[in-house]
């Protein structure tokens, strides 16, 4: 993997792990557990407010680590009550013998979870681990709903119990942490939503997992060090050394899109940049973007036609990199104008807003492309392009991102505030999140920054991974600047592009 990513594991990741470390390197499961709950108990201590800490214990090895962590706060001094959802017989062996370790009061409770709950100074949550997957059941489906009822703080251990930890997708219904302290490695489930919703802080525990175990990891999370891949501008730098991004777009009442994603182009590092948009708006590109070049083609009334097609493919015939699709219009001219164009430029591209609408009745089309497609849909974009509700891509984002790369044989950027990048083989998850980015624009900015930095030389599954650090990086540059999130816009973030770009403290 690469090393500026953190890991991420999956379920199967973890499990090998586990047994490698256990079967392998000789660490005893028991050993394992007492680590995993003493870093649990420590959490819950510090968490605990007035009133009892209660911990809810399913029956497998994630009870167990929540049956060390009763016994530890107890010994700490706390007043705990351990609730067992399943009766002692069925506990798995670990889990059974760190109940008879347990110098304490337990009971089991089923219907009268709610109650058990009441005045709780804080909640540990100890159902279900790493390994969950699907809906919850009875008795657990109750105990999930009583714990998010019950207004106490909430220390979940590993994985917010009904998140899948390899997914970060939920079922039905999934316990709402404050603080989850996961062991050994933070999982998928706690950066994609809706899981990562669930996750509240995350703390990562070293529970005596010897390094060098063959698992690998399914994915991670973008840090700093991507912004080390970027060439830098030397002696001998020149503009065309830094790229051509030429960006195809714009239209009657839509011109500040292909502006915003120019300018970010520029901002980022390309070497120049030419905006392809309507002979009749021309003017207004001109007075607009003093530091790029344009060129009109004849469309029809403010936007452009499928009838520019070849002309524009071949004005893009010595790009490093295209952008199409901003402030296009979604008349049919124009989609059918983004599906010619897509088809027949050379250079690698990167689609974005209406050149994504304009594939939804056929997106394979774009598997047939023969240099790199970086798609970077939000998630009513690539619900059009799959055919499938939006709320379908909220409740499955990673397997409708790559069901998306599948499709169109393309790199994908679902944006949110859990970016995710995947490819084929490859998977990187936005390591920040900033609400600035919440805001009309900001799409073509990513959009214009990844064709820039695609332009500089880095191979697109980087240039992606970076662009979308380095615009997150940039909301929160722009946020401290203006004194908050609601009143940062688009050309905020892309004056604040220079600074996100060079590894180093934000303030």
């Amino acid at each position: 993997m690469e090393d500026w990513l953190d890991p991420l594991y999956d379920a199967d990741g973890m499990r090998a792990s586990d047994s490698w470390a256990i079967d392998t390197a000789g660490v005893a499961s028991l050993d394992l557990m007492e680590a995993a709950g003493a870093a649990l108990a420590d959490a819950a201590i510090a968490s605990c407010g007035p009133g009892p800490a209660r911990v809810v214990c399913g029956k497998g090895n994630t009870g167990g680590d929540g049956l060390v962590a009763a016994r530890l706060m107890a010994a700490a001094g706390l007043d705990v009550e351990t609730l067992l959802l399943w009766p002692a017989d069925e506990l798995s062996p670990d889990a059974a013998t760190n109940l008879e370790r347990l110098d304490g009061h337990h009971r089991e409770v089923d219907r009268e979870i709610d109650a058990a709950l009441g005045g709780s100074g804080v909640v540990v949550d100890a159902i279900f681990g790493t390994g969950f997957s699907g809906a919850p059941r009875a008795p657990a489906d109750a105990a999930i709903d009583a714990i998010n009822a019950c207004g106490s703080p909430v220390v979940a251990a590993d994985v917010a119990s009904g998140v899948d930890a390899s997914t970060g997708e939920v079922a039905r219904a999934a316990v709402k942490a404050d603080l989850t302290v996961t062991f050994h490695a933070a999982k998928l489930g706690h950066r994609i939503h809706p899981g990562k919703g669930r996750t509240g802080e995350l703390r990562v525990a070293d529970i005596g997992i010897p390094a060098g175990a063959p698992a690998a990891p399914a994915g991670g999370s973008i840090r700093d060090a991507v912004l080390d891949l970027l060439p830098r501008r030397g002696p001998q730098s020149t503009k065309f050394t830094s790229g051509q991004v030429v960006l195809v777009g714009g239209s009657r009442g839509l011109t500040g899109a292909v502006c915003l994603a120019a300018e970010a182009a520029i901002r980022a590092g390309a070497g120049y940049a030419t905006v392809a948009v309507p002979a009749d708006l021309e003017p207004i590109f001109e007075v607009k973007l003093t530091e790029v070049m344009s060129r009109g083609f004849a469309g029809a009334d403010g936007r452009l036609a499928a009838a520019d097609a070849d002309a524009i493919v071949s004005a893009c015939s010595r790009a490093s990199a295209v952008v199409l699709g901003s402030g296009l219009g979604r008349d049919e001219d124009s989609l059918e104008l983004a599906r010619r164009v897509a088809a027949g430029v050379e250079a690698p591209l990167v689609i974005d807003a209406d050149g994504l609408n304009a594939h939804a009745d056929a997106p394979q089309a774009l598997a047939g492309r023969g240099a790199p497609t970086v798609l970077t849909p939000h998630a009513g974009e690539l619900s059009r392009l799959l055919g499938v509700d939006s709320d379908a891509i909220g409740a499955a984002r990673l397997a409708r991102a790559r069901e998306a790369a599948e499709l169109t044989d393309s790199l994908v950027v679902l944006k949110g505030d859990d970016t995710l990048v995947v490819d084929h083989d490859s998977l990187a998850v936005a390591g920040l999140s900033s609400p600035a980015l919440a805001t009309a624009g900001t799409g073509d900015t990513l959009a214009g920054t990844i064709a820039a930095l695609i332009a500089r030389g880095l191979e697109p599954f980087a240039a992606a991974a970076c662009a979308v650090h380095a615009c997150t990086r940039a909301g929160r540059i722009a946020t401290a600047r203006l004194g908050g999130a609601d009143s940062v816009v688009a050309g905020d973030v892309i004056a604040a592009l220079p600074r996100a770009l060079v590894a180093g403290p934000l303030e």
